[in-house]
């Protein structure tokens, strides 16, 4: 392990660092569409490898653009990255795609980052703090695959739901008010996950299953069927009304009452 950057700052820069790269190639407009996300996704990747290779090259690796080393099972550190959460979004010039970066210690994000390049912000783990006040009374849910207990939620609690890209910002807009919750079934895989949780729980606010166990990573089966992420005030009540659902429809997904 290099002694220039802490496991701190090391994450900051990946994940700034990232983000420029990415701003950058869709920023001179020499691709488009499918051909933008999938370089978007190969260099941000293979810059991350890069820098992981030479910082901290004995570490445990796990992105979504790797080939799964299963030998990160007998690291007690590793990283887990999205290099580029919300490809379609990224390609087709909108604003809600993220940079994810955590480091996972014992299952347990220890240091993360999730940028929002197009915002122009890092927010780390380090240095957060999620947004109090009056409820904005929005539940962020998935844009292309809306999961019906997202709604049930917002039935519930007399909010609205919006639709948003990426995992990594619909996590930071209910960091900053935007949304109160952050409701999601159907699945998703640990870099989904691990960066905007690291954060979101650096900042205090709640993250768990929606049965309200807790999130673990770097596991053999990397994927996780569910996840909310909602101000602390409202975790009891949301939890209670997807614990009502599941029992009515026997799981997440079925038909909305």
């Amino acid at each position: 392990m290099t002694a220039s950057y802490s496991d701190s700052r090391l994450t900051n820069l990946i994940a700034q660092g990232t983000g420029e790269i990415l701003k950058g190639i869709r920023g001179v407009g020499l691709l488009r569409g499918r051909e933008l996300g999938e370089a978007g996704d190969d260099l941000a990747q293979n810059w991350i490898a890069r820098v992981l290779s030479q910082h901290r090259p004995e570490d445990g690796f796990l992105s979504e653009e790797a080939a799964d080393d299963l030998g990160r099972l007998d690291k007690e550190r590793v990283w887990i990255v999205d290099p580029l959460d919300g490809t379609k979004e990224f390609a087709t010039g909108r604003q809600d795609w993220a940079v994810h970066v955590a480091l996972v210690e014992n299952g347990v994000p220890t240091h993360a980052a999730v940028g929002l390049p197009d915002l122009g912000v890092v927010f780390k783990s380090s240095d957060v703090r999620h947004v109090s006040g009056p409820y904005a009374r929005k539940i962020a849910l998935s844009r292309n695959r809306p999961p019906a207990i997202a709604g049930a939620v917002a039935e519930s609690l007399g909010f609205d739901t919006v639709g948003v890209g990426s995992a990594g910002a619909k996590a930071m807009h209910v960091l900053l008010g935007d949304y109160d919750a952050y409701v999601h079934a159907g699945g998703q895989y640990e870099w989904d996950q691990a960066a905007p949780v690291g954060v979101s729980l650096a900042a205090g606010l709640h993250c768990s299953r929606l049965d309200g166990s807790e999130l673990r990573y770097n596991n053999a089966d990397t994927y996780i069927p569910d996840l909310l992420i909602c101000r602390p005030e409202l975790a009891d009540e949301i939890l209670n009304i997807c614990a009502a659902f599941r029992d009515e429809h026997g799981d997440y997904e079925g038909p909305a009452a």
